[in-house]
Formats: structure tokens, C-alpha cells, sequence
């Protein structure tokens, strides 16, 4: 690797940084006990104490109108579960209170809820045509027993609340099916068209979400909510954001999903939402003892003809973030996986996912099947690998040339490097040789960065010493904290740091060429990437060591297969075959820019004895 070639290596790797800081953006899973199989079951939990209205009932109708009758009740709750999901509803409301995802646990080993009592509310509201403003959670409503359904091939549970209102009655209709993460909801507002204006109904979700795992950081970073437009067009909040974040939608929304770091409570409708306005909130950064890491709130509006003709039809999702099952959830409804943007999408999506999962079918080991991964990309990528070796052969075979010139020319810096394409040009070498290899393997680096942190495959997924391959493995904690590095150890990071070293170090020994400023931030990136890396996900660390492990073997294998002495033949060849031939292409190009160059200098060079003798 020559200067050139150096050069675009550091540019490469300052670009790796700035994706890292701005795009950047296991044992067996803790299981909860098992429930019966394929069942999902109605139990009343203990009833809440009784809590009368605040109102009297003069106010009450007077807030309420016709749908006071129904102001007025204890407060229940009541469940539908099945082998996936325990799901609590309010009696007061008739909606969604808490959300249990029963076969997953927190890093601390609590149940997972991924929403609860205190941290989440759903609600929703309406007008009257009397000019009121009538909310659910206002209402009471009567659950009825849990009713088995079949549709086609499945089967579940179903629940139905229902409120007596204003000479009509209002039914929320709940649905379970048996090995499912989704719950059909519907909202029927019968005899009620006279009552009710033609105005959109509005539901609100409030989530206020919990550290649930290792790193409260990556939690929170993590953390956004992301919706799908009818037009097809994806968008969210921003994940790592600081502020408060806003968007208004004024125009169809077909799914809003609040997405918690590796899972997902998202609402998707049948038909479609009007408009939509999603907020997130970050507790100041300092306040670490805050027991919720960030606050997300959606508003959707809800077309009045739809609930009115029947048509109020959605589907909740309250499950993990896994691509092989949110594909199949709704169009659109993966991009949950955050996968990177373009290419790296299309890389991980594409190639990495199933080729992980083809690996998982045969071993139960993460790590193994990431050292496997590495591997099979490696030998893949083995003739990039080849002919980036080759190119600093051919360096280290022209060093006698390349001192001949630095000596002949001295401090004359424009000569050198003219000179020095003169004599890539006549010996057949390309500057770039090296570089496009490693351009090449650019994509999968960057597909690499996006998998691992967004894996639910190596959540809680145990190796060697790291608890957990989806976060920051911890060989030994420090009793202070390092600036920019973190008060944990990472060995993963580490040996990735001293495996980068060395190959830089093999690297120099090849290319002579590389001296001066060149060689000192070939080895000052690795010491960047030790600070950089050491909170990232054990998962990513690991394989970049292992990856350095197999080209250390790649390279001594491609040793064998690289004689210095036929290379120098080779080059002799091209230098009487292109003894009269002129640079070509990018070095044409560049060859150019060096004599305008030369002469610009030879002309301030002019310049500088005449304005001297003017004055």
C-alpha cells in the first residue's frame, strides 16, 4: 500500500467514524414458566377497590350528556393470555392497560412488561354532536366471558366490552389467537348515528418505557417510534436524539409502532388512520436514577364513518423486534429492524439474515455462528482479499525505484509524485489496486455495524464471558469512569484492538513505502476504534477479532502463492511492453493535475523574485 493508497484508507476510516457518531447511529433466553399449550384463557384478576367517579352525578351529566349512565362502576381487570402474550384490560376504559411478553425476561431477570399500569396509557375519544367531548376512559364497560373462535386455520379467545350508552351502546371487541403476538381490536358504535358528530375520533398511546436492558444507552438510543404511511412512505422519530422530537401527519397512516430497543407495541389499522402526531421525550441525561429512559406519545385519528359502518378494525402487535416475524405482520411493519440505509439494508436483509439463520437450524452457539459467518464472508471475499495483497507486493517490489526518485528530486514534492506515476504507468500498477479491494468490502462492514446492535437472535445470548452478544460484554469493571471510553472493560474490544495493531504492524513490514504521518495514523486508528467500540455490541467486537484471525491466515496461506521474484519479472515485462505509452484513465487524470500544478508553483515561483525587485 503506497501513500496514495494510505491515504484513501485513513479517508475510508474517517468516514467509518462519522457513520459510527452520527448513522450508528446467547446462554439460552431466561424462559418464563410455560402455560398450558395452545390456549388462551379469561381470568379476572383481583378487582381494583372500588372507585366511584369523582363527579356527583349532576356534573357528570353535565360533562357527559346521554353517556353519564355509563360514568359510573368498579373497576376491573381482566386478561386474555396465550403462550406468547399476557394481556391486561381495565373494566374503566375497556382498553389495553398492561402488556406481558411471557417468554422473555429483562437483563435483571424481571418478566418482561413491556407496558404496565404506570407506565402506559391507551385511550380514546370522541364528540358528540352536542358539542361534547367524551373520552373511554371516562366509561365503564361490561366484559363479557372469553369465547372460543376459528378463523380458517385459527384459533383463539375473544373478549367483548361493552358500554350502554345513549339509547345505543359501544362494544370493543378484543381477539387472542393461540401462538400469536397479535390481537385483533374492533370498536362498534351501535345506534349511536345520531349521536355521535362526523368528526374523526381520536386514540391516543402513552408509553412511557423502561430500562429493560444492559445498556441504558443503547436502550434509549434505541428507542423510537416509527409509522408507515398508506402511501407506502416509512418514517420516525429520531432514535438517538436528546430533544423532544414532534412529527404531525396530515395525511394517511397506515401502522405506529413504538419500538422499545428489541420490542415492538404497534397499532395497525384495517382501513386506515386520518392523520397522525407522534412525540418522544428524553429525561435529562444526567438523571440516570429516572426509572424511565424515554417517553413516547401517537395520536391517530380515527375517520367516524369507519367506527360508524362498521370498518373500526385494527391489530395490535406487542411482541419482540424480529425480522422473520414482522415481515409478516403488514407491508412496511420490518422496518422495525433498524438494518442500516440502501446497500447495508439490502445487504443484511438479503444475505446476512438468512444465511444467520441457516446457521442457527444446526448450531446452538451465537458466537460460533458468528466466528462461521465470518468465514463464509471471508472466503467469499478472498479474491478482493488477494489482490489487495498482491498490490503491496508490487510496492515493496518497486521500493528501489521509489527511493531512486524520492533521492533524484529531493524536496520537489510535485516532481516526486510526477515521476512516481511515470512509473506506475510503465510497470502496469494502479494506485488504487489496494484500495478498490477494500472499498468493495466497505458494504458489508457497514451491514455488520446494523445487524449486530438490532439482533434479537443474540439478546440475552450468552459466549465466553459476555452475558449478552446484543450488548457490551464486561471483563472487569473500573471503580472510575473514562472519558469517552466507559467504566467497563471490554476484552472482545480489546483483543479486536491488539489483532488490528499487529495486522497494521504486518502490514508496514510489507509496504515500505508507508513512513512519516501515514504510518502514524495507520496504527492511530485502532486506538480510536478502542474507544469507540468499547460499548458496542459484544456480538460486533467479536467478530471483527475473528475476522482479523482468519486474514492472518488468509495472508500467510497467500504468501506461498506470491513470488517477489516472478512479481518483479512481471513488472520488467511491462515496463519494455509499455515503454511508449502515456497514462490512461484516472492517471491521465492524474498526471494532469500534478503538472498544472507544477506549474502554478513554477509560476509563483516567477512571481515571487519580480514583486521582490519591484519593491
Amino acid at each position: 500500500m503506497d501513500k496514495n493508497s494510505a491515504t484513501g484508507l485513513f479517508l475510508i476510516s474517517a468516514l467509518l467514524l462519522i457513520y459510527l457518531f452520527f448513522f450508528a447511529p446467547k446462554s439460552e433466553p431466561e424462559k418464563a414458566p410455560a402455560k398450558p399449550a395452545a390456549t388462551a384463557s379469561t381470568a379476572p384478576a383481583k378487582a381494583a377497590t372500588a372507585t366511584p367517579a369523582p363527579l356527583d352525578s349532576a356534573a357528570m351529566a353535565q360533562a357527559l350528556g346521554n353517556f353519564a349512565a355509563a360514568a359510573q362502576g368498579t373497576a376491573q381487570d381482566v386478561q386474555l393470555a396465550n403462550d406468547d402474550l399476557t394481556i391486561t384490560f381495565s373494566t374503566k376504559g375497556g382498553q389495553v392497560q398492561a402488556v406481558r411478553i411471557n417468554k422473555y425476561k429483562t437483563f435483571f431477570g424481571q418478566p418482561f412488561d413491556l407496558l404496565d399500569k404506570e407506565s402506559a396509557k391507551i385511550d380514546t375519544r370522541f364528540r358528540t354532536t352536542d358539542g361534547r367531548t367524551v373520552r373511554f376512559s371516562d366509561l365503564y364497560f361490561q366484559p363479557s366471558a372469553a369465547q372460543s373462535v376459528t378463523e380458517g386455520n385459527r384459533q383463539g379467545q375473544r373478549l367483548t366490552f361493552t358500554a350502554a350508552v345513549a339509547g345505543g351502546q359501544i362494544e370493543q371487541v378484543y381477539t387472542l389467537y393461540n401462538d400469536s403476538y397479535e390481537v385483533g381490536y374492533e370498536m362498534r358504535f351501535a345506534g349511536l348515528g345520531n349521536v355521535i358528530a362526523q368528526e374523526p375520533m381520536t386514540l391516543t398511546f402513552l408509553d412511557r418505557v423502561r430500562q429493560t436492558e444492559q445498556d441504558r444507552a443503547q436502550n434509549r438510543n434505541h428507542t423510537t417510534i416509527n409509522h408507515y404511511l398508506a402511501n407506502d412512505d416509512p418514517g420516525s422519530l429520531s432514535e438517538t436524539s436528546e430533544d423532544p422530537e414532534e412529527i404531525v401527519i396530515n395525511e394517511p397512516v397506515k401502522w405506529a409502532a413504538h419500538k422499545h430497543d428489541f420490542f415492538v407495541a404497534g397499532l395497525i389499522a384495517q382501513n386506515q388512520f386520518s392523520t397522525g402526531k407522534f412525540n418522544s421525550n428524553v429525561p435529562a441525561a444526567a438523571d440516570s436514577t429516572n426509572k424511565f429512559i424515554k417517553t413516547l406519545s401517537s395520536t391517530l385519528t380515527i375517520p367516524a364513518a369507519d367506527v360508524l359502518g362498521g370498518k373500526g378494525q385494527f391489530r395490535y402487535y406487542f411482541g419482540p423486534n424480529s425480522f422473520q416475524i414482522l415481515k409478516e405482520v403488514a407491508p412496511g411493519f420490518d422496518r422495525n429492524v433498524y438494518l442500516g440505509w440502501g446497500i447495508f439494508r439490502w445487504m443484511n436483509r438479503f444475505i446476512v439474515i438468512p444465511v444467520f439463520h441457516f446457521l442457527e437450524q444446526f448450531i446452538s452457539s451465537y458466537g460460533i455462528i458468528i466466528a462461521l459467518l465470518v468465514l463464509l464472508i471471508k472466503l467469499v471475499t478472498w479474491p478482493l482479499t488477494y489482490k489487495t495483497y498482491v498490490s503491496q507486493a508490487r510496492m515493496k517490489v518497486l521500493k528501489p525505484e521509489l527511493d531512486e526518485i524520492k533521492e533524484k528530486y529531493g524536496d520537489d514534492q510535485a516532481k516526486v509524485q510526477s515521476e512516481t506515476m511515470k512509473l506506475y504507468t510503465s510497470m502496469g500498477v494502479s494506485p488504487l489496486a489496494g484500495c478498490i479491494p477494500t472499498l468493495l468490502t466497505l458494504p458489508i462492514l457497514f451491514a455488520m455495524f446494523n445487524f449486530f446492535p438490532n439482533s434479537i437472535e443474540l439478546r440475552q445470548e450468552a459466549f465466553l464471558w459476555a452475558k449478552d452478544l446484543s450488548s457490551y460484554d464486561v471483563f472487569a469493571k473500573l471503580p472510575f469512569a473514562i472519558p469517552y471510553y466507559g467504566s467497563h472493560i471490554s476484552m472482545f474490544t480489546l483483543l479486536m484492538t491488539a489483532s488490528t495493531l499487529l495486522m497494521t504492524w504486518q502490514s508496514n513490514q510489507l509496504n515500505t513505502a508507508m513512513q512519516g504521518p501515514m504510518k502514524f495514523y495507520s496504527y492511530l486508528m485502532p486506538l480510536i476504534f478502542l474507544f469507540v467500540l468499547n460499548s458496542f455490541a459484544a456480538g460486533l467486537t467479536w467478530y471483527y477479532f475473528v475476522s482479523n484471525v482468519i486474514t492472518f491466515g488468509q495472508q500467510a496461506l497467500t504468501r506461498r502463492f506470491v513470488d517477489e521474484t516472478k512479481l518483479r519479472a512481471q513488472l520488467e515485462a511491462n515496463k519494455v511492453k509499455n515503454k511508449d505509452k502515456k497514462p490512461g484513465g484516472f492517471q491521465a487524470r492524474l498526471a494532469e493535475a500534478m503538472k498544472t500544478a507544477q506549474e502554478r508553483e513554477a509560476e509563483a515561483r516567477k512571481q515571487g523574485p519580480a514583486k521582490s525587485k519591484n519593491k
